[in-house]
């Protein structure tokens, strides 16, 4: 939107922060450091910010040989080609990503590489080792873990800590970027806060970093040619910045670029729209591909190899790797003794918990092809072909491994379960240059316009793990010292100073982290921990005069809504019933069992 009308301004900072997750937290720590008075607004509720970065793996993109790094690069986005500047900046960033670990996390860098030396996860780190220089590249780690949101927790405390600085406004959707009709200055952003718009001066830069959008149907439809796919991280990434993007005349880019993960080629167990999918890192579960299972796409036929380790999504397709079409209804069908095999796997960590729990039974491939709303006849072709190639132990149509080839049982029961395509992140979003400025359609910048993150990534072709979130540091610095650099002081035009700013005086724009206070009773203590999936855990325990466990109350808690909820509601009972913090684990919340655990250990630590 312009200012063709008068504005009541509400507030008036430096430099505004549109999206609270790893590029817009890093984003926002730089600006403050470079001497701005920061806006962070996120339009997730506190317990939810983090965007896609919060639910990562948190591996990190990273090398030491620059050359190495960037040939590996190019290949992988060939035969496409990506902007240079803005694509050498980014690889300088991962060659020098060692450093950036030391001097801003304050953390001495883990490598995937060597942690993960000689298992079969060592293959996500270099996805694409027949490509020239693969070995340069490697991830790194803040810890020798992963998808507990370490590296997110890390990024959220560096802004917390610079509270005097960074106000952050949590359910605070940006809806439109205020752009000056004249000069085309990007000059304020409308957030909705407590449900009214709020007009936002920004006196040098704003900074788009939202992500993308994984959430919004209509955009999907429109850019992926799909009419659904499952989200896995964040639910809160809907387009806003490609609206944002298009209302200002941004030249859009890579707006075909998504990826996936998970089972199959990327597969997860059909989920009802809005729910975030249940991938775990099925990628790896290869006992689900091999033997008598195959899975069929909407016509009832396969129609990629099964047995294949996907690649961030993307599968062989003649000389290339790419996502495939996406399946409105694929289902993965297998017998009984498939079943008997799924059922007794011991869980290591790479199944998918309850994924029996969706399997649709029939006494006949005929029955099963009616409930799962196939043509009987193309189901049972479909088997007889699979069972055919697996006698000949060659697949013909798709060269799946003869080791995972098995006939289906004669005689049944059979099995079904719905699959759907998962949706990783997008990567498109407005063009930038190599100082995370924003592009208008002829190559220049819109002044006062910065970009960072997933909206808007370089990724133009193939993609390999940590490549987002090394973006999010690397453009999230730029786009944040940048933004916060003093500009020239806008024209005046009819009389009317774009410099001056009348305040909305009855507007409160106080920070959502303002800082919370607990009270307490005799024999009450409080406890802390930062462990867990959410921002921390607070509780307070109650204790009998004898030092016996009397009661735990957990006060503050961000966590899951399903296995974390669970953990919520159970552990405080078996810990007081034991008079013990150290109690077992709920199943399935062991980062959030953690949390609490170590809250009223820290708790009972405080008992003179």
């Amino acid at each position: 939107m312009t200012n063709d009308q008068k504005f009541q301004w509400d507030a008036v900072y430096d430099v505004a922060v549109l999206g609270f997750g790893g590029a817009g937290a890093t984003a926002a720590r730089f600006a403050a450091d470079s001497g701005a008075k920061v806006l962070l607004v996120d339009s997730a509720p506190e317990g939810h910010e983090g965007g896609n970065t919060r639910y990562s793996g948190q591996m990190v993109g990273a090398g030491t040989d620059y050359e190495g790094l960037k040939n590996y690069h190019e290949h992988l986005a060939a035969p496409l080609k990506p902007d240079k500047a803005t694509f050498d900046t980014f690889v300088e960033g991962m060659a020098n990503m060692g450093d950036y670990f030391k001097k801003y996390l304050d953390v001495e860098p883990v490598s995937m590489k060597k942690l993960l030396a000689g298992t079969p996860s060592t293959a996500y780190v270099t996805e694409y080792p027949e490509m020239p220089d693969a070995d340069s590249y490697d991830a790194y780690l803040v810890h020798e873990d992963i998808d507990d949101a370490a590296l997110w927790k890390i990024l959220r405390q560096k802004v917390l800590d610079r509270s005097d600085q960074i106000d952050v406004w949590y359910a605070s959707p940006a809806k439109h970027l205020i752009q000056d009709s004249t000069t085309k200055t990007v000059i304020g952003v409308q957030i909705e806060r407590d449900h009214v718009l709020r007009n936002i001066k920004v006196q040098n830069g704003v900074v788009l970093a939202v992500g993308g959008f994984e959430n919004n149907k209509e955009m999907i439809q429109s850019f992926l040619q799909s009419p659904y796919l499952s989200p896995i991280g964040t639910l809160y990434n809907k387009g806003d910045g490609i609206k944002m993007l298009e209302e200002v005349n941004a030249q859009l880019w890579n707006m075909r670029s998504f990826e996936s993960l998970g089972q199959f080629h990327g597969l997860s167990v059909r989920q009802a729209e809005g729910k975030r999918s249940t991938y775990a890192l099925n990628v790896f579960w290869q006992e689900s591909s091999s033997g008598s299972v195959v899975v069929v796409g909407d016509d009832g036929t396969r129609y990629f190899n099964e047995a294949e380790m996907n690649r961030h999504g993307h599968i062989y397709n003649h000389g290339n790797w790419v996502v495939p079409l996406n399946q409105e209804r694929p289902y993965m069908i297998f017998d009984q003794q498939k079943y008997d095999e799924l059922k007794n796997e011991p869980d290591d960590g790479l199944k998918v918990p309850g994924f029996l729990d969706h399997a649709i039974e029939a006494e006949t491939i005929t029955e099963l092809a009616q409930k799962i709303d196939k043509d009987p006849a193309t189901i049972k072709n479909t088997i007889t072909e699979f069972d055919f190639m697996a006698q000949q132990g060659k697949d013909y149509a798709f060269h799946r491994d003869p080791a995972t080839l098995r006939k289906f049982s004669a005689n049944g029961p059979y099995y079904a379960i719905a699959l759907r395509q998962n949706m990783l992140n997008t990567q498109g979003g407005g063009r930038r240059d190599e100082h995370s400025q924003v592009l208008d359609p002829d190559g220049k910048p819109i002044p006062h316009l910065y970009e960072a993150g997933e909206l808007g990534a370089p990724f133009v072709n193939k993609y390999t793990t940590g490549g987002n979130v090394a973006d999010c540091l690397i453009s999230g610095k730029i786009a944040g010292e940048n933004a916060a650099a003093t500009k020239q002081a806008l024209p005046v035009f009819g009389g009317q100073n774009l410099n001056e700013a009348t305040i909305n005086e009855n507007f409160d724009a106080k920070s959502d982290e303002a800082g919370d206070q607990y009270p307490t009773a005799g024999n009450q203590y409080l406890g802390y921990s930062n462990q867990g999936m959410g921002d921390g855990v607070v509780v307070r325990t109650t204790v009998k005069d004898d030092g016996k466990i009397e009661n735990i109350e957990i006060l503050k808690q961000t966590e899951s809504d399903d296995y974390g909820l669970k953990a919520v509601k159970e552990l405080p009972q078996k810990m007081i019933a034991a008079n013990t913090y150290d109690v077992d684990a709920v199943s399935g919340a062991s980062q959030t069992s953690k949390a609490i655990k170590e809250a009223v250990k820290d708790s009972l630590d405080k008992i003179k």
